[in-house]
Parts: structure tokens; C-alpha cells; sequence
């Protein structure tokens, strides 16, 4: 007897993986009749089932064409930015920590469920995460941050370690570190990590990892080598064992992309996406144009600011002219001011489309955006700049692989690097 199976039962399971307008779109219908399914005010019929399935089977990770050089732990994972620079170094993800439900959505949509996938870190028994070579960690910056800082300060709030809800969450890296005792790790946060509270928290970061027997490795690196974009970020390494791992050996480009590269080019060389683009030559709606009150804002905003002696201001960006925006934040979608494209002569800047906004943290093309445009903004201005964790990625692996080496008999001392 073939067994029926229940269609609510797998709306809600893709549902935990897509957005209701995303589904919407995938089978079909309308917003409006996912809510009503979901909530039971109409019959979710058993012809969408197969449909349902197809979803989730495309959403499951496969299993890899070639066997992974090392494993990783993706905490505090967001969309996937830091995953993507490691998958391409040859590594294979066992462990997924992400608490937003928005980027959590976005995540299994771009890489399915075939591994464990934790909300809340802070309820996860480190004994309970698989083993894996590498952990890897965005862990929260605005504690740290100097917008988070300067607002929390503002509100006579704690920051930094002091911070209840963001800060203290270092220590689940510690727990999980020394449960689990991973080969290596990196660990990504804002630049004024190393400034804050006069270094004070960057020194207890770094006993707290020197005292798990670590050998650590820490540079800012601004990824405008990368993307048309300035956005300093340190990168903390640590190796369980004594590598010749080295900052030198990360080569960053001269000079990286202008910010034309990752402009719509309303040409129709490209196909419209969704509501960012429209029509033959896929232009940018003019949904993204800023509106009169809120330009005549922004500039008022800023001459008010510049006759006091402020650099507070927009930030306007001219193609063919600027080589990079200023740094992309996850408050992008309250004003856009931060990056304005200008559009010529007379016209009104507009802000970036989500996509862009994709291409300029380094996401390819084919990475799925499947929420709201303010969700979006949300999750790109929170990410990494792609290719940078992938080139730090591709000079991990090596020592990786050599203390793998090392552990299985094959190699008993630590290569030495010629002087």
C-alpha cells in the first residue's frame, strides 16, 4: 500500500528553509495562499506534495564529487560567507550554529541540511558537535564594533565582554575549543576589536586561546584587494600545533576591482532578477532611487555636519570615477546612505540592489537571495568579504593537512621554512 504522505507536514519543513513569498514563487501561487495553508484555513492540497519533496531533496547537501581534505564547524555562520572560502580550499562543513531565522533561511537554501544545523549556540553541549578539523567563527562584532560601541555608550549600555546577549558568546568559542580540540581555527571580527577597552579584550581573547595551547596569528585586512569596497577586518588564526604558517604568504593583490564590476549593467547582458531589475535590458527599478524628502535630507544631514567640523555624511559614489564604497553595514537598509550610486546630472543617487550588495561582499551570482530586501541588506552588511576568507583559507590548508599528516604517522616533525 503506498503510504500518503502528509503535505502540511513538508510545508512546514520547507518553510523552516524558505520564505513564504520564496515558495510562493517556487510552486507558483501567492503569498496569500501559503499563510492560509500554514495556518489551516485552507486544505494544503496533496498535489503540491511531490513539489514539496523536490524542494527538499534539492536543498540536501550531496554528497561531495571528491573526498574533502579537512572538516569545519561553521559557528555563528550567518549566510555562509566564511563557509564558501573554506569549501573552496577543499574543506567539507559538519557543523552549522546560526541563531537568525532570516539567515538561516538564506543558509540552507544555498547549501541544504545533509549536517547538523543549531540555532543557539549557547544551548549546544560542545560534546554533542561532531569532530572537525577547523572551526570557524564571525562571531558577533557589535559589541566591539565603534558604531556599536558609540550607540551602546549612547544608551548607557555595557559593551564589549560586558555585553550580555553578543559579547560574552567568545566564550562559547572557548568551550567548544577546548572540548573539542580542533587542529586549527579562525576567527573574524571588526577591526576596533584590537582597540577596544584600551586592548584590554583583545588580551583577554588572546590568553584565553594561548591558554588552550594555540599558536596565534592575527592581521587586519581590508578586503578593497578583493572588492570595490573598504572594510577592515581581523582575522585571528590559531594552530594547535607549531606550523610554519605565516601572513607573508598571503599575496594580496595590487589593486582590486572597480566598483562598475558589480553594478548592474542595464545593457541586457544580464536577465532581470526578481524586483531589482526590469524589462529587456534588466534596468535597476526605480524602486532604488532615493526619494526627494530623503535626498534633501541627506544633504541638509550633511552640510550640517560639515559646518560643525563633522565627517558625518553620505557617502555618494561615482562610476568610472570612484574605485570604492565605503564600508557596506547591516543598517544599509534604513537609508542606503552609506552608498549612493550616482546617476548622472540631475538625478536622484539610488542605493544599491541586493545583488549588488552580494557581489560587492564577493558572492557569486548563483547564491540565492530568497528574503526581503531590508533582510537582505541585513545579512550582506553582517557577512565577510568572500574571497578574502577563501585566500586565507588557501594558506591554512597546508598546515592543516601537515598536522593531519602528522597525527595519522605519515610526517614527525613540522617542516621548516627555508630561510
Amino acid at each position: 500500500m503506498t503510504q500518503v504522505i502528509d503535505p502540511l507536514s513538508l510545508l512546514r519543513q520547507v518553510r523552516l528553509r524558505m520564505t513564504q513569498q520564496a515558495l510562493a514563487d517556487r510552486l507558483q501561487t501567492n503569498k496569500k495562499t501559503i499563510y492560509r495553508w500554514e495556518r489551516g484555513l485552507t486544505r494544503c492540497p496533496q498535489l503540491v506534495a511531490p513539489a514539496l519533496q523536490e524542494i527538499l531533496r534539492m536543498n540536501r547537501s550531496s554528497a561531495p564529487d571528491k573526498p574533502a581534505s579537512f572538516t569545519f564547524a561553521d559557528l555563528f555562520a550567518g549566510i555562509g560567507g566564511i563557509r564558501i572560502g573554506f569549501e573552496r580550499a577543499g574543506g567539507r562543513c559538519v557543523f552549522t550554529s546560526e541563531w537568525n531565522e532570516w539567515s538561516k533561511k538564506t543558509y540552507l537554501e544555498n547549501f541544504g541540511d545533509g549536517h547538523p544545523f543549531e540555532g543557539d549556540i549557547t544551548q549546544v553541549a560542545a560534546k554533542d558537535i561532531p569532530d572537525h578539523d577547523v572551526l570557524l567563527a564571525g562571531f558577533p562584532c557589535q559589541p566591539f564594533s565603534i558604531a556599536g560601541v558609540s550607540k551602546k555608550n549612547a544608551l548607557g549600555r555595557p559593551h564589549g565582554f560586558e555585553c550580555s546577549t553578543q559579547g560574552t558568546l567568545f566564550f562559547d568559542i572557548e568551550r567548544i575549543i577546548s572540548e573539542k580540540k580542533p587542529k586549527a581555527f579562525l576567527l573574524e571580527n571588526v577591526k576596533n576589536l584590537v582597540s577596544h577597552d584600551r586592548g584590554n579584550t583583545f588580551r583577554v581573547i588572546r590568553e584565553v586561546l594561548e591558554g588552550l595551547g594555540y599558536k596565534l596569528h592575527w592581521r587586519v585586512i581590508d578586503g578593497k584587494s578583493y572588492v570595490p569596497q573598504h572594510r577592515e577586518r581581523i582575522l585571528i588564526v590559531g594552530f594547535r600545533e607549531d606550523t610554519d604558517f605565516t601572513w607573508d604568504d598571503l599575496q594580496l593583490p595590487p589593486q582590486g576591482p572597480d566598483v562598475v564590476s558589480i553594478l548592474h549593467p542595464e545593457d541586457g547582458s544580464e536577465e532581470a532578477e526578481r524586483h531589482y531589475t526590469t524589462g529587456p535590458r534588466a534596468e535597476i527599478s526605480p524602486r532604488y532611487t532615493l526619494t526627494k524628502n530623503l535626498w534633501d535630507y541627506l544633504r541638509a544631514y550633511a552640510a550640517k555636519h560639515q559646518a560643525a567640523g563633522n565627517g558625518f555624511g553620505y557617502g555618494l559614489v561615482r562610476p568610472g570615477t570612484d574605485r570604492h564604497t565605503r564600508t557596506l553595514s547591516a543598517r544599509y537598509y534604513k537609508d542606503g546612505s552609506e552608498i549612493l550610486i550616482e546617476r548622472g546630472r540631475g538625478k536622484r543617487p539610488r542605493r544599491l540592489t541586493p545583488r549588488e550588495c552580494a557581489r560587492l561582499m564577493g558572492f557569486p551570482d548563483d547564491f540565492r537571495i530568497i528574503v526581503s530586501d531590508t533582510q537582505a541588506y541585513r545579512q550582506f552588511g553582517n557577512s565577510v568579504v568572500v574571497p578574502v576568507m577563501e585566500a586565507v583559507a588557501k594558506i591554512m590548508a597546508p598546515r592543516i593537512l601537515e598536522i593531519k599528516a602528522r597525527e595519522a604517522g605519515e610526517v614527525t616533525q613540522p617542516r621548516l621554512r627555508a630561510a
